[in-house]
C-alpha cells in the first residue's frame, strides 16, 4: 500500500500538479496515433483515466496493484466471502439437522413406545388382578398388560409349546417344581431390574433354593405355602386333648385317643388321614414329608431310609391298629364332614374346608418334628416368570417387581382378603408380621422364617403332566402294591426305575 492510503486526504495532490503515472499503460489495440498526455489537454477534458485516479487518490484509497501473474486483493476477497457464505450455509444446515435429531427424540421419550405384555395366569380372576394392572399402566403410559386367567389342564404343554413358536405370553405363572422342565423357555432375572442379594433379602430361603440356576433367578415368587397341620378342635376336646402336637410321637398317640371304632372293626371316627392313596389328595406330599424327616432321597427309594418312610406312611393304614382305612370318604370331604380329626394338606385347603362349613371350627400348626430329628415340610407354591422368547422382557420383569412391592402386595391380599377367608401367604420377608399371628397362615410364615421348607418333585394338584405327576404315580403304584401284599422295598424298587427315567429325562442332579 502506498502512503497516500495510509495517510488519507491529508498529503493529496493539487490537480494542477504532475499526476504520477499507472505502473502499467493501457495501450489501445489498432491506434497507431499517440495517444495525448493530460497536461496538453484543458482541466475540462482531462482523460478519464486519469480523473478516475485522481478521484480514487481524493479518497485515500488507492488499490494494490498485484504482481505480474496473480489475481487481485479484491478478487481474493471475493472468493473468501463466497467460501465463508459457503461455511455458514453448512454451519445452519448441520445446526438444523441436530436440533431436528434431539426434538425427534424429546418427542420419543415424552410420548415412549407402547408395549402390550400378555399375562398368562392360573388361580385369580381378571377382576383380582385388575386393580395392580391398572395402578400400573397408570404409573407407566404407553404399558399395557393383557391379563388371562387360564386352566391348569395341559397349561405347561401348552406354555412350552406356544413360547417355541412365538406366540406365548410375555408372563406366566408355573409350580415352584417347574423350573427344571422350562427353563428353556424362561428368561432369568435381569440385575438392573432385580439383583441377586435384593432377591435374597427379599424373599424367603425356600425361594432362594427353588428359583436359582447358576448365578441367576428365574422368577419371582407372590407367596409361599407348604404342608400344615390342621385338626378339628372339637374331637380334640371331645377326646380331653387340649393342645397340638408337636412331635410324631404326639401325633400318633393323639390319633389312636381320638379314634372311634364301630361294631364291626370299621372306623367311624379317623385319628389321622395317612396311609393310602385312593383317598388321599395329597398322598404323595404326605409320603415324600415322611421320606424328607426319615433322611431319605427322592433319587435314592431303594434305600433303607426311603423303605422306612414307606413302612412308616402305610403303618395309618393297616390293621389291626389303623387310624384311616380306604372305606372313609376322601380326606378333605372327610375332615369337613367330622369324620377324621387331623389332615396334612397345603394352606389352600383351608379355603375349601371353611367355603363349605363356615362354622367348623379348625386350628393350623406346623408340621411336627420327628422325635429327636428335625423339623420339615414341603413346600408348594406359584412364582411368576419371564418369557425367553418376549420381545419385552425387561419390561415384563418390571412390571412383575411391581407386583412384589411391598404396597402391591398388601393392595393384592386386601383384595383377595375382602372375596374370601384369606389371601396367599406373602413372599416377602418384611411383611411375616401382618399375618404371623393369622389363624389359618400363620403357620405356613413360621415355617418359612425357620427355614424347615424343602421342595421335592412329587407334589399333587401341579397339573404338569410331566415330572410331578409322572412321580406321583410311581408312588401311587408302590404304596397299592404294598396294599395287595408286596413288600415295601420290593414296591420301591419298581418304583425307582421309573423315577429314575423321569429324573433322567429333566436332568436333575
Amino acid at each position: 500500500m502506498d502512503d497516500n492510503n495510509q495517510n488519507g486526504g491529508e498529503n493529496q495532490l493539487p490537480v494542477n500538479q504532475e499526476v504520477p503515472q499507472p505502473v502499467f499503460e493501457t495501450v489501445p489495440i489498432g491506434n497507431s496515433e499517440p495517444s495525448a498526455s493530460p497536461s496538453d489537454l484543458n482541466p475540462e477534458e482531462i482523460a478519464p483515466d486519469v480523473a478516475a485516479t485522481e478521484d480514487v487518490m481524493a479518497g485515500g484509497a488507492t488499490p494494490e496493484v498485484a504482481a505480474s501473474g496473480e489475481p487481485m486483493v479484491y478478487e481474493e476477497n471475493k472468493v473468501k466471502y463466497i467460501v465463508m457464505a459457503l461455511g455458514a450455509l453448512f454451519f445452519i444446515i448441520i445446526t438444523i439437522f441436530i436440533f431436528s435429531l434431539l426434538l425427534k427424540k424429546g418427542k420419543e421419550t415424552a410420548q415412549p413406545k407402547e408395549v402390550t405384555l400378555s399375562y398368562w395366569g392360573l388361580w385369580e380372576e381378571k377382576e383380582m388382578m385388575d386393580p395392580v394392572i391398572k395402578l400400573y399402566e397408570q404409573k407407566n403410559p404407553g404399558v399395557k398388560i393383557i391379563y388371562e386367567k387360564k386352566t391348569p389342564q395341559d397349561y405347561r404343554e401348552k406354555l412350552i409349546v406356544r413360547s417355541q413358536k412365538g406366540q406365548g405370553p410375555d408372563i406366566f405363572r408355573f409350580h415352584n417344581t417347574w423350573l427344571p422342565q422350562i427353563k428353556e423357555i424362561t428368561a432369568p432375572l435381569p440385575p438392573e431390574v432385580m439383583t441377586g442379594s435384593e432377591f435374597e433379602l427379599t424373599f424367603y430361603p425356600i425361594h432362594q433354593k427353588d428359583l436359582k440356576i447358576g448365578k441367576y433367578y428365574y422368577g419371582l415368587p407372590l407367596s409361599v405355602d407348604g404342608l400344615v397341620l390342621v385338626y378339628n378342635e372339637d374331637l380334640f376336646k371331645k377326646a380331653g386333648i387340649n393342645k397340638s402336637p408337636t412331635n410324631w410321637d404326639e401325633l400318633i398317640e393323639d390319633a389312636n385317643r381320638i379314634q372311634v371304632p364301630g361294631k364291626e372293626g370299621e372306623i367311624i371316627t379317623a385319628g389321622i388321614a395317612i396311609g393310602t392313596a385312593s383317598n388321599i389328595e395329597h398322598f404323595s406330599d404326605i409320603f415324600g414329608l415322611l421320606l424328607v424327616l426319615n433322611g431319605g432321597d427322592i433319587m435314592k427309594l431303594d434305600e433303607p431310609e426311603a423303605v422306612g418312610a414307606l413302612e412308616a406312611y402305610r403303618r395309618f393304614a393297616e390293621a389291626p391298629n389303623n387310624t384311616w382305612s380306604e372305606a372313609l370318604p376322601n380326606a378333605v370331604s372327610a375332615f369337613i364332614q367330622q369324620k377324621v380329626a387331623m389332615i396334612i394338606v397345603p394352606s389352600w385347603e383351608i379355603l375349601t374346608i371353611k367355603g363349605t362349613d363356615p362354622d367348623l371350627k379348625l386350628k393350623v400348626v406346623p408340621i411336627p418334628k420327628p422325635p429327636g430329628g428335625k423339623q420339615a415340610s414341603l413346600a408348594t407354591y406359584w412364582v411368576e416368570g419371564v418369557s425367553k422368547m418376549s420381545k419385552n422382557q425387561l419390561e415384563a420383569w418390571k412390571f412383575l417387581k411391581f407386583l412384589t412391592e411391598k404396597e402391591t402386595m398388601t393392595k393384592m391380599y386386601e383384595t383377595q382378603s375382602a372375596t374370601r377367608l384369606f389371601s396367599e401367604p406373602y413372599s416377602r420377608v418384611d411383611l411375616a408380621n401382618l399375618i404371623i399371628q393369622n389363624e389359618y397362615t400363620g403357620a405356613v410364615i413360621k415355617q418359612a422364617q425357620d427355614d424347615v421348607y424343602i421342595s421335592l418333585p412329587l407334589m399333587s394338584r401341579t397339573y404338569d403332566n410331566g415330572l410331578n405327576d409322572e412321580i406321583v404315580r410311581y408312588i401311587e403304584n408302590a404304596i397299592n402294591a404294598t396294599i395287595k401284599g408286596v413288600s415295601y422295598s420290593e414296591a420301591l424298587q419298581t418304583a425307582k426305575k421309573g423315577v429314575d427315567q423321569v429324573i433322567g429325562r429333566y436332568k436333575i442332579e
